[in-house]
C-alpha cells in the first residue's frame, strides 16, 4: 500500500505558498519582534527559529513568483499555441517536459503523454488545448486512465472554458489543470518567447520562436 503525504489546502503553510511572497516575510519580521519582547534573553536564539519557515516559505513563494511571466507574454504564447497544429505543439510540450527531466512516452486515448521522473508517474492531456470549454467527461476519462496505470497524478491542459462542474470534480481527484499562465512558462523554457509573423502562402498570421530557440523535430 502507497502512502502519499499531502498538506491540507486550508493549512497556514498551503494558503501562504498561494499568497504573495511578501506576506510570509511580514509573518516572520512579526514573529521575531514578539520573541524580542517576550522570551528571555538566553531563549532569543532559540525561539527566533520559529521564523525560519516562515522566511523559507517567503523565499520560495518569491522565487517562483519573480518567475512568472507577465500578462503581455502569457496573451503572446496563448495566441501562438492556438494558431499551432496539434503535430508542432503536442512537440513542443515533449520538448518542454524533456527539458525539465522527464522521460516523455507518447500515449494515445485518454492521455497523450506518460511522464516519469525520480519514480513519479504522470499522465498528460493535451490534445483539447484550443477547445472553447472543458466539460467533465474528459477529465473523467483522463482520471479512470490515471487510476488504470497506478500513476501518481495527472495534468490537463486547458487555455480557456473550464466550467464549474469541472473545476469542482477535479478538487476531488489527483488531477491537476495546466492553464495559460502555467504553459506559457513551460513552453517557455530558458526564456523562450513566441514572435508573430506571417504566412507567405496564405497570409495568415503565423509564429515562430524567437532566435536560439529550437523546433522540435
Amino acid at each position: 500500500m502507497q502512502f502519499k503525504f499531502k498538506i491540507s489546502e486550508n493549512s497556514l503553510f498551503s494558503i501562504l505558498m498561494r499568497s504573495s511572497w511578501w506576506i510570509s516575510f511580514a509573518v516572520a519580521a512579526i514573529l521575531l519582534v514578539i520573541v524580542q519582547f517576550v522570551v528571555p534573553g538566553r531563549y532569543l536564539m532559540s525561539a527566533s527559529s520559529l521564523a525560519l519557515p516562515f522566511l523559507i516559505i517567503g523565499a520560495i513563494t518569491g522565487w517562483k513568483q519573480f518567475r512568472l511571466p507577465g500578462a503581455a507574454r502569457i496573451a503572446a504564447t496563448v495566441e501562438a499555441v492556438k494558431a499551432m497544429p496539434w503535430r508542432e505543439f503536442s512537440g513542443r510540450v515533449e520538448q518542454a517536459y524533456s527539458r525539465e527531466g522527464y522521460a516523455v512516452t507518447r500515449l494515445t486515448g485518454a492521455a497523450d503523454f506518460r511522464l516519469v521522473k525520480m519514480g513519479k508517474t504522470t499522465l498528460l492531456c493535451c490534445k483539447r488545448w484550443k477547445a472553447a470549454s472543458h466539460g467533465l467527461e474528459p477529465l473523467r476519462e483522463l482520471e479512470r486512465r490515471r487510476e488504470a496505470e497506478e500513476a501518481h497524478d495527472a495534468l490537463y491542459v486547458a487555455l480557456d472554458g473550464v466550467t464549474d462542474n469541472a473545476r469542482a470534480f477535479i478538487e476531488k481527484r489527483r488531477v491537476r489543470l495546466i492553464e495559460a499562465q502555467e504553459l506559457t512558462g513551460l513552453l517557455g523554457g530558458r526564456g523562450q518567447r513566441f514572435e508573430r509573423t506571417e504566412d507567405r502562402k496564405t497570409g495568415r498570421p503565423a509564429f515562430r520562436p524567437s532566435p536560439g530557440a529550437k523546433r522540435p523535430s
